[in-house]
């Protein structure tokens, strides 16, 4: 389809739907097609657009005889496809604008802006006009200062929250003249909302590392942490994890996209192989799974990777929770309150399965199951998590610390801090923390908020 024909079709199918925006709202709008050209203006009946009644007559207009804010408007259209929604922002006369982007078949095929309105008690005139007394517009019709200011003065005002609905309205409009089989709007947005998260991980490290740190190679314990969290069936701790994991993998491996196409691959085939068990449904899975796989091996970009990841934590995370549920669940709470009132101190697997009211070699067995990790490993993992803590929080010696989360020595301690964290006590408190191997929280009561009781 050429650009000429998808302007033309663009117009016929977007006038009257602005048409009808425009008298609903006050407004005024544009379209602009793919080379973020302007190929229709429309006016609502009270004569308010801007480009008709002020635009023609800005001194930032008339200084160069061409139509500077488009440059203006080209960007914001640009953040908006960015976002894959709605984006606002304003002129240096406090005009409002606001523009959502439009789309066929997940292409970008222009977008429609909206304008009309002063910000809310602002008149900004005044100081914008100091340098001029007249204005002159391009056929030469003159313009005084004060009449200039009159007709500005008289477009209504919006408050942020009109505006906002304003633009949630013609975000609707974009998304009724989008075509294609997805949402592409919404495969935006979830994409930037993904991106955001990691990008203020990546801050983290970046304070923590420097510009140009040395690799310490793949973070293979957020992935051990990432596949116990799913075995859960907690979904949200789940792509917390995951977005941990990328932004270690982005920031120590920037540009690298075949190597970070390769680890989303191998993780792709990890979570699939914790899905089929549980669930059940083995061809469906399979199937769903290689289309993943597929999907993962074609992906351009480390946005397409992570919306991926994202997807299958969610699906696997969701069957998990639907087709597993907890067996004496009430038993291992009763297990968990006993051990987080006394894991600083020596207690047995027999203590503990007495309170549960199981056998030990039971209990033992539905503990490894729910958890993905033996009693001892995780009653380790808790007294990291506290030395952690002490060793931020507190003067305390390494020796006491180890001693007050009772480990057998000192020299035990940093070694089984150091299996837990990636680094040794003491360097874990010299630098403030860890993050690239943190121990993180595996709770048990975490494993029972999302499953079928």
């Amino acid at each position: 389809m050429t650009e000429r024909t998808t302007s033309k079709e663009l117009l016929e199918k977007a006038e009257k739907i602005l048409s009808d925006y425009n008298q609903a709202t006050g407004s005024s709008s544009c379209i602009y097609d793919s080379a973020y050209k302007p190929i229709f203006t429309s006016h609502c009946s009270l004569e308010c657009s801007p480009e008709k009644k002020i635009c023609p007559f800005c001194i930032n207009y008339n200084k160069s005889g061409t139509y500077p804010c488009h440059e203006m408007h080209i960007n914001a259209i640009k953040e908006a496809n960015k976002r894959g929604g709605a984006y606002i922002y304003q002129c240096c006369l406090g005009l409002l604008f606001w523009t959502s982007p439009i789309y066929t078949d997940g292409v970008f095929t222009g977008a429609i802006r909206g304008a009309g309105f002063l910000i809310e008690k602002k008149k900004p005139v005044d100081f914008f006009l100091n340098a001029n007394d007249t204005f002159v517009m391009r056929n030469n019709e003159e313009l005084t200062k004060e009449e200039f200011k009159e007709r500005v003065n008289s477009l209504p005002e919006a408050d942020g929250e009109k505006v906002l609905s304003l633009a949630e309205m013609m975000q609707i409009c974009a998304e009724s003249l989008s075509t294609g089989n997805e949402d592409y709007h919404e495969i935006i947005r979830r994409r930037t909302q993904q991106q955001e998260a990691i990008a203020k991980i990546i801050e983290k490290l970046k304070a923590q590392y420097g510009e140009n740190p040395e690799n310490p190679g793949y973070p293979l314990e957020k992935e051990k942490m990432l596949l116990t969290t799913l075995r859960k069936g907690d979904s949200d701790e789940a792509k917390k994890t995951l977005n941990e994991l990328l932004a270690i993998m982005f920031f120590f491996n920037p540009g690298q996209i075949k190597y970070l196409q390769l680890r989303a691959i191998e993780l792709v085939v990890l979570i699939s192989r914790i899905e089929i068990g549980p669930a059940k449904n083995g061809s469906f899975s399979m199937e769903i799974n290689s289309l993943n796989l597929r999907m993962a091996q074609e992906a351009k970009s480390k946005e397409e990777l992570t919306d991926i990841l994202h997807l299958v934590v969610d699906r696997v995370a969701d069957n998990i929770s639907s087709f597993r549920g907890i067996p004496h669940a009430a038993a291992l709470r009763k297990a968990e309150h006993f051990i987080m009132e006394n894991f600083t101190r020596k207690i047995s697997l027999k203590e503990i399965a007495d309170i549960a009211g199981l056998s030990p070699p039971y209990f033992s067995t539905i503990f490894k199951e729910e958890m993905s990790e033996n009693l001892s490993k995780y009653l380790n993992r808790q007294r990291v998590e506290k030395a952690s803590r002490l060793l931020l929080e507190t003067d305390m010696s390494l020796a006491e610390i180890a001693a007050c989360c009772c480990f057998e020595d000192q020299s035990w301690f940093s070694k089984i801090f150091k299996a837990y964290t990636g680094i040794s006590p003491g360097k874990y408190r010299n630098q403030g923390g860890g993050i690239i191997r943190n121990i993180g929280e595996n709770n048990l009561s975490e494993g029972f908020r999302k499953k079928k009781k």
